[in-house]
């Protein structure tokens, strides 16, 4: 398989210490992507290797959080690792573009948490992630939804040039999920260079436009550099 990286995280799945795999390759081409340089480098690993960071990290973990890249790219190798998580009663958290539904569909069962980037409202896609996933996404969200055991957040990153308000509105109507987060676009290392000229959104922004939809989800969030994970009130 090929793999990017690997990280402890408090952050990445709620109350849990995680081990986070990142694992290489996407394809879709978002100009705002800043995992781009370590998704195209990724080393040529076994599984046996990354079965052993795991069992290395094993007394300080409560969950694997697999994610990339876009980890149903590697759709064997993503089975293998879920499978033999769940063997060490780990929980399991995966991230996910939702290019893959029937990739998705195969290994949800395996899956205690996952979450969806909703990158544009649907109409918007072939502009915003270069290649038009908005079908695939509907019915990615929808297998996530029906699976009973799987806690399901979407979230958008909120690009204030290429992104509006009324924009993440109409994500909200068209989404259904457990929680929605609205995340702060970071200008660094972003793979569409032009982009590292915008300034960061204020958290405060940010918080305003999460209002504007918190009727349409149990949980609303956002995350931002200056303050993290945030629950955001209707008032």
């Amino acid at each position: 398989m090929k793999l990017a990286t690997t990280t402890i995280s408090s952050i990445e799945f709620h109350g849990k210490i995680s081990l986070v795999i990142f694992m290489a390759e996407c394809p879709l081409k978002c100009p705002f992507c800043h995992n781009g340089e370590m998704i195209k480098t990724g080393e040529e690993v076994s599984l046996s290797e990354v079965f052993k960071i795991i069992d290395n990290d094993l007394d300080y973990i409560d969950a694997i959080v697999i994610s990339g890249g876009e980890p149903l790219s590697q759709l064997k190798d993503l089975k293998e690792i879920l499978l033999y998580s769940k063997s060490l009663l780990l929980e399991t958290k995966l991230d996910t573009s939702g290019v893959y539904p029937d990739r998705l569909k195969e290994i949800i069962n395996l899956v205690d948490y996952i979450a969806i980037d909703v990158k544009a409202p649907f109409n918007k896609y072939k502009k915003l992630a270069g290649v038009d996933i908005s079908e695939d996404l509907g019915k990615s969200i929808e297998i996530a939804n029906n699976s009973k055991n799987t806690y399901v957040e979407c979230r958008t990153t909120y690009i204030p040039s290429l992104l509006s308000c009324k924009d993440i509105k109409e994500i909200a109507i068209n989404i259904n999920c457990d929680e929605y987060t609205i995340q702060q676009f970071r200008n660094q290392n972003v793979a569409d260079k032009t982009l590292q000229g915008l300034e960061n959104p204020n958290p405060n922004e940010l918080k305003q436009i999460a209002k504007e939809v918190k009727k349409y989800f149990k949980v609303v969030k956002v995350k931002t550099s200056e303050f993290g994970c945030e629950v955001v009130d209707s008032v």
